[in-house]
């Protein structure tokens, strides 16, 4: 089976976007894998895959997919390459519209800078909704870790977040202790992990393990789970520069109720064309 495709970024998390629309997609778990291997397949983060929407509401539909072939709710990162690929790819000629992910809804919006806009919806604190065991909602909880406690805040984008707060996250443990969250028995479908520096009110850093995947270059869930928990815990003010390794994402946040925006870049790599006959 021969199947086309697009390479994109955003601050290099990096993504294989497939067109669901004009061409029929049906890939199972160990062709996804192959499609993410850097080795033998295209190489990427997750996958991205564009349908038509399920209900009226929305302009589109899209999903998910990580490393490990498992889908997932949302991806920040991904939904600003998902606007530029179906407005450059002349899809729509909307400049805002509104997608179906598995996490729910979300707007998107093109910016004349060609920055894109996401509105990432209402942030979920209570331990059901990202999930999470914990005994009510609290700022931070301790965690229990190999035989030693480390505190996180909670909090779900659609997906589930764990936050870290470090004071430097060049040194954090991000590919040893990050794992070790990720699969812990509190979050019963497994959690992406961000370790953030506070630099002042207005800025921070992050590293994020993402869930099924590791470490990725930038996270724009992440982005948003740290900045929510960072004002809930009076750390933060309501706009934040979120900085990455490879570049920032800005995000806002006026209070509960209220949806998070996250604005930053999408970047086109290459188009191509991989034959997944053999993958296994």
């Amino acid at each position: 089976m021969k199947l086309r495709f697009t390479k994109m970024h955003g601050l290099g998390n990096d993504f294989v976007v497939i067109d669901g629309i004009r061409q029929s997609i049906h890939l199972d778990p160990a062709q996804r894998r192959h499609l993410t291997d850097r080795h033998f397949g295209v190489g990427c983060d997750q996958i991205l895959l564009i349908e038509s929407p399920a209900t009226d509401d929305a302009d589109f539909r899209y999903r998910i997919f990580n490393a490990d072939g498992n889908e997932v709710e949302q991806c920040g990162n991904g939904a600003r390459c998902f606007v530029r690929y179906v407005h450059d790819r002349g899809l729509t000629n909307k400049d805002e519209i509104r997608v179906e992910t598995r996490g729910g809804l979300i707007t998107l919006r093109l910016e004349p800078n060609g920055n894109v806009a996401v509105d990432m919806g209402v942030p979920r604190f209570e331990p059901d909704a990202i999930p999470f065991i914990a005994d009510g909602y609290a700022p931070v909880y301790p965690l229990e870790l190999d035989g030693k406690c480390v505190e996180i805040s909670a909090v779900s984008m659609g997906n589930p977040h764990a936050v870290r707060w470090v004071d430097d996250v060049d040194r954090a443990p991000v590919q040893t202790e990050g794992a070790l969250i990720e699969g812990h028995p509190r979050f019963p479908r497994r959690v992406n992990v961000g370790y953030a520096q506070v630099l002042d009110r207005g800025h921070i850093r992050l590293r994020v393990y993402e869930r099924g995947t590791g470490e990725t270059l930038a996270c724009g869930t992440g982005a948003c789970a740290a900045v929510v928990a960072g004002i809930r815990r009076g750390l933060l003010a309501s706009e934040v520069e979120v900085r990455f390794r490879v570049g920032s994402l800005a995000i806002c946040w006026e209070g509960e109720n209220r949806p998070v925006w996250m604005t930053g870049p999408a970047t086109f790599v290459f188009d191509g064309e991989i034959d997944l006959a053999n993958a296994s």
